[in-house]
């Protein structure tokens, strides 16, 4: 059965919907541990009776908080052996991934 796009337009609006395409270039969302941020994201935002919801796709990629991605975690555990934790602590107190598995191995 194919959707006649002007007729589900039509329903959405009797029903109170009206959606609307954002132009955004990148979408951050905090949580306590991490970032999750979305690049190349289409973003829709859809207002139902005043309520507003958006809905987010794009290329998804968790950062920590201390600016590190989990892939440079990942890296200093495979070079050291450490574990996430050690691997972790290490890139924040040293600042960047060379110093800390220099840190580590020593």
């Amino acid at each position: 059965m194919k959707i006649n796009q002007r007729q589900l337009e039509k329903a959405m609006k009797k029903m109170g919907m009206q959606t609307e395409t954002l132009d955004a270039e990148e979408v951050i969302i905090k949580t306590p541990e991490k970032d999750i941020v979305i690049s190349n994201p289409q973003v829709a935002r859809v207002s139902v009776m005043g309520q507003m919801t958006y809905q987010i796709t794009g290329d998804a990629e968790e950062r920590s908080r201390s600016g590190f991605t989990e892939e440079d975690v990942s890296l200093v555990m495979e070079k050291t052996g450490a574990d996430r934790e050690t691997a972790k602590k290490a890139l924040e107190e040293e600042g960047d991934i060379a110093s800390a598995i220099l840190k580590l191995k020593s």
